[in-house]
């Protein structure tokens, strides 16, 4: 996840809690052996890119990164715009367009006709629900539904007039006042409950737009970063958010699969994806631990998972979502070129 608005987040919470508030992110150096880099990239299916001599501009050099484009790949701009060079949604745009991806994402509304101008979608649209990041107050809790109802919408109306498929939505935290350690916690069940309540007053709308509602599944595990981990969210595990999007029973109700979330709590990530398949209505990357960048640092072996998703027919997007550690382009080169398989 990350901070899906143009506002900086601050909650001044519990540090012994999800604080929320964004660090500095500093870049790693490159990777230093290039021999031992390239035997590691043959290993992990990567070709040509992984050696640490490849430099940014060499990077540029080789022009697109998808070949196959079996896969539809999306940038998720907040990533790149809050580390390293802080690309704009202009700049980022170009990026996609030299790699070959097909989509910007998670941007604020305004922007997306700069999106349009550059022939690109926005594979999943965010709601703005500033000050808050969106996904600390969702809809397990009615307290938080006339606004979360209003940006939802709103995100719906906007997707629409510009033909973008998606919208992002979250269970929320579970505490009835996130940001407050004495808060009283919603229980599981209750939250659930709510949350198909909640959903089911604006499905009807979404369906009607032809835009589809995505529920992310985010981690509750990692406590090192705001946006790499998220105690205290309700939907912190695949099966929770599934049986909400059962029970609210539309075919405009989809999981956002976010691999490196899912890893982190439930693993299993082919086996799950099969199993998943008619709920699963857009993807993200990372690589983990840490929230960088897909390389040979972290532990999720992205071909075969890009592969399942082709054997099990999904035609939606895979948005990259990784904290960039290093040369920013250089490391979506190697996202995307690994997953397009």
């Amino acid at each position: 996840m990350r901070t899906r608005s143009d506002t900086a987040i601050d909650l001044n919470t519990n540090p012994s809690s999800d604080s929320l508030h964004p660090h500095p992110i500093t870049r790693r150096r490159l990777l230093q052996q290039a021999a031992g880099v390239a035997a590691a990239a043959g290993a992990l299916g990567w070709t040509q890119f992984g050696c640490a001599s490849n430099s940014a501009s060499a990077a540029r050099s080789k022009g697109p990164a998808v070949s196959q484009g079996r896969i539809n790949q999306s940038i998720v701009h907040w990533c790149f715009e809050t580390a390293g060079e802080k690309w704009d949604v202009e700049k980022t745009c170009q990026v996609a367009k030299q790699l070959g991806c097909k989509s910007v994402e998670l941007v604020a509304a305004e922007h997306y006709p700069v999106i349009q101008k550059h022939g690109l979608t926005n594979a999943i649209c965010q709601i703005n629900m500033n000050p808050d990041p969106p996904f600390l107050k969702g809809f397990n809790n009615p307290d938080h539904w006339p606004r979360v109802l209003k940006a939802t919408t709103d995100a719906i109306d906007a997707a629409a007039a510009f033909g973008f498929p998606s919208v992002i939505c979250f269970t929320g935290y579970a505490a009835k006042n996130p940001g407050d350690p004495a808060s009283p916690l919603i229980p599981p069940d209750e939250g659930a409950k709510n949350c198909v309540d909640g959903l089911k007053r604006i499905i009807g709308y979404a369906e009607q737009k032809k835009v589809t509602l995505c529920m992310e599944m985010l981690n509750s595990r990692e406590t090192t970063h705001p946006m790499k981990g998220h105690p205290g969210y309700q939907g912190d595990h695949t099966d929770y958010c599934i049986d909400i999007i059962k029970r609210v029973g539309s075919p405009r109700m989809k999981l956002l699969f976010d691999i490196y979330h899912v890893q982190i709590m439930d693993g299993d990530i082919i086996r799950r994806l099969r199993q998943l398949k008619d709920y699963i209505g857009h993807v993200h990357t990372a690589g983990n631990p840490g929230r960088g960048e897909l390389d040979n640092k972290q532990e999720i072996n992205y071909p075969p998972i890009m592969q399942t998703l082709l054997e099990i027919g999904y035609a939606g997007y895979v948005g990259q979502e990784f904290i960039p550690t290093r040369d920013p382009y250089q490391g979506l080169f190697e996202a995307v070129s690994l997953c397009d398989v």
